[in-house]
């Protein structure tokens, strides 16, 4: 499979902007549609943004639509998470990984912390 480093995470106030980035390594991501998803604690993986290998269709959760927007460049082997108007229920372990039509398809990666203080 192929390796992931989530990164960008951190400390915001609610109402705050991060920009995550995913670089995957030991093979390409182009041919995948790629999702990000986040983990709170004591809670499942939960699905938040996707986006074709083409970069020219995503989809977003209800709960992110219009505050989050997900990108990719296959050129760099990376896909990104603009995250914007954060509030407290957006922390998380954030996490990206390949999606197939049941879901993830790769193991999980360590991903990156999001924490938003109200």
């Amino acid at each position: 499979q192929v390796q992931r480093v989530e990164s960008g995470g951190g400390l915001v106030q609610a109402g705050g902007s991060l920009r995550l980035s995913c670089a995957a390594s030991g093979g390409t991501i182009s041919s995948y549609s790629m999702g990000w998803y986040r983990q709170a604690p004591g809670k499942e993986h939960e699905f938040v943004a996707a986006i074709h290998p083409n970069g020219g269709s995503t989809r977003y959760a209800d709960s992110v639509k219009g505050r989050f927007t997900i990108s990719r460049d296959n050129a760099k082997n990376t896909i990104y998470l603009q995250m914007s108007s954060l509030k407290p229920e957006d922390t998380a372990i954030y996490s990206c990984n390949a999606r197939g039509l049941s879901g993830p398809i790769w193991d999980w990666g360590q991903g990156t912390q999001v924490t938003v203080s109200s």
